[in-house]
């Protein structure tokens, strides 16, 4: 049976904070100049991958001269999730933390994640979004599509969260490279989170504000995602069952959990290899 070692004792945390970006010309500086302003409790980096855009994104990222951003680029428009991915192997740091550039999150809320994690309180911590609380919704459907979602993954995996679609999960990423990911577009969201619950692991919640745009703003889900979320629920769930479970969001320096099968095979990150990618320059 495959062993996965979730956590190494790590003694300093750096966040790294992936942005993906496709035609988001009119929001991406600033979207960066928000993120970079953020009072964060400990040292961040930003990825930018740049997602084959054919606006002007490629030109403003090309004038940032910050050193804490680099910029991975597609060479053609390749998903949300395979962007995300291109970010997890090109990042550096602890943890990692997904943030759109479109600015429905807002990134004052970061610091409210770290501080779990600082205070050795969870390792594993979501931004969720309360609806009524903080948030604006353009469109009913989504609104209902997230719960339904989510009380989906809650019953599949015996698990009680508010949001499984937040953005804003912040991951060790020991754990999140160790848990061969496939998924290229929306969906690598789903997968992420349902790979976590198989696990056993709970994540640590927090609120977070969230102002959502419409689709004539440049919203790109659509009711297909939904569908298929549902597919990658049940895909993950079918999955091979893991045989230690933690019964809280608790995860400490050393501890491990075993899986059995094939199905959610793992290996240590100190061997894991990176994904070829023929489409990043």
């Amino acid at each position: 049976m495959p062993n996965l070692q979730v956590l190494r004792g790590e003694t300093k945390t750096l966040l790294s904070i992936v942005m993906p970006a496709y035609n988001e010309g009119a929001t991406i500086m600033y979207a960066l100049k928000r993120v970079l302003e953020v009072d964060y409790p400990c040292a961040v980096e930003i990825i930018v991958v740049n997602d084959g855009s054919r606006d002007d994104t490629a030109a403003l990222l090309a004038t940032v001269g910050d050193q804490r951003v680099r910029v991975e680029t597609h060479r053609s428009n390749r998903g949300k999730g395979a962007a995300v991915l291109t970010g997890v192997w090109a990042a550096r740091g602890s943890h990692l933390l997904v943030f759109d550039a479109d600015l429905e999150y807002d990134p004052n809320d970061i610091p409210a994640l770290l501080r779990p994690v600082l205070s050795r309180r969870a390792k594993v911590v979501y931004g969720s979004r309360i609806q009524g609380i903080e948030t604006a919704y353009h469109s009913l459907h989504y609104a209902i599509g997230n719960r339904a979602t989510t009380w989906a993954a809650n019953i599949l995996f015996n698990a009680y969260m508010k949001d499984l679609h937040t953005c804003l999960k912040l991951i060790p990423l020991d754990l999140i490279r160790q848990l061969e990911l496939s998924e290229t577009g929306f969906g690598l969201d789903t997968e992420v989170t349902a790979k976590i619950l198989r696990l056993g692991i709970r994540p640590y919640e927090v609120p977070v504000s969230y102002y959502s745009r419409s689709r004539d703003e440049g919203k790109k889900i659509t009711w297909r995602d939904g569908f298929s979320c549902m597919n990658i629920l049940l895909r993950v769930r079918r999955s091979a069952s893991p045989v230690v479970r933690y019964s809280n969001a608790r995860l400490h320096a050393q501890e491990t959990v075993t899986i059995a099968g094939p199905s959610v095979s793992v290996t240590p990150v100190a061997t894991a290899a990176k994904p070829v990618s023929e489409e990043v320059a």
